[in-house]
């Protein structure tokens, strides 16, 4: 049986994100403090079992000597509609460094105008999550490059397969991060990573916590893009206490996707700043204003329980 109190709340976004109007986020307290367990809702037992021991890992365990204070945000901008810009943009003030989810350039250039309209010196990652092949990517990015010519950051994960990716470094000029191809294949030999890509953008929970990301950058040897995966300001701690303590930073991280929801689960939530965020511990005092009705509370008390007594972690 899992050890420590359950309690799962149910936070509202401003718009919808990676098919989410509402995100489901279970928190407990350990004795170094408050974690959160929050892989998605499709999410299997052995994927999310990983997200359990990061959880768990946060909840008993203080985090690294950090070095640095304050850390760098990128504002993360959903896939749409471009009347939706400005009010999304004005959720991270100060942030010059863009992260916009596109599909492909004929439908999605006019995002990244929108945003030159209301941040003329801003810069963009692009994030396309796996979607495109290696012919779609180098059309794409040939076409981005030429119409934001200088104005684009990198690319996270363009394509899945690491062959293609190979390839595709080859043909443009625009840097190349990976995400999913550092977490779906973690049986690799990380040495093949710093031929396909230039970054790496890590997220504490899906790499099994704090303890185990370091371990994963010291392994793939790349600059680092410390992310997040749409948590509250719990996890939001937590993904920032990693990005405190790592030496091989690249520059801003995802830590600002809190701005995305109507409400954080604090009244006090880590917010951004100048275009930052600076860490502190974070004390979940909104809980019983967004628990969930008792049947998803049992989901997802029955969810972790499962994965916990299968010794999956």
């Amino acid at each position: 049986m899992f050890p420590y109190e359950l309690k799962v709340v149910a936070l509202p976004l401003i718009t919808n994100f990676r098919g989410l109007n509402v995100r489901e986020i279970a928190l407990f307290e350990g004795p170094a403090g408050w974690s959160e367990f929050s892989p998605f809702i499709e999410y299997g037992s052995k994927e999310s079992a990983t997200w359990l021991k990061a959880a768990l890992e946060s909840a008993t365990i203080q985090p690294p000597e950090k070095i640095r204070e304050s850390i760098e945000i990128n504002a993360t901008l959903p896939n749409v509609k471009v009347a939706e810009v400005k009010n999304l943009l004005s959720k991270f003030p100060g942030c010059k460094i863009i992260k916009v989810k596109i599909n492909d350039f004929k439908k999605d250039q006019e995002l990244l105008a929108e945003v030159l309209n209301h941040i003329p010196d801003a810069k963009f990652r692009l994030d396309v999550n796996g979607q495109w092949g290696l012919d779609q990517a180098i059309e794409n990015l040939k076409n981005y490059e030429e119409t934001f010519n200088g104005k684009i950051d990198y690319v996270e994960q363009p394509c899945l397969e690491l062959a293609e990716l190979l390839q595709l470094r080859k043909k443009t000029q625009i840097k190349i991060a990976i995400d999913e191809s550092i977490r779906k294949n973690s049986n690799q030999d990380y040495a093949l990573l710093k031929e396909v890509a230039d970054i790496a953008v890590i997220k504490w929970a899906p790499s099994g916590g704090i303890t185990q990301a370091l371990e994963l950058i010291e392994k793939v040897d790349l600059p680092v893009v410390i992310s997040s995966a749409l948590e509250s300001s719990i996890g939001i701690s937590h993904g920032l206490s990693l990005a405190q303590s790592i030496p091989n930073l690249y520059g801003a991280c995802g830590l600002g996707t809190g701005a995305l929801f109507k409400s954080d689960i604090t009244t006090m939530p880590l917010s951004i700043s100048n275009g930052v965020i600076i860490n502190r511990k974070v004390i979940p005092d909104l809980i019983d204003k967004f628990m969930v009705e008792p049947d998803r509370h049992t989901w997802w008390h029955n969810r972790i329980n499962q994965i916990y007594q299968e010794g999956l972690m």
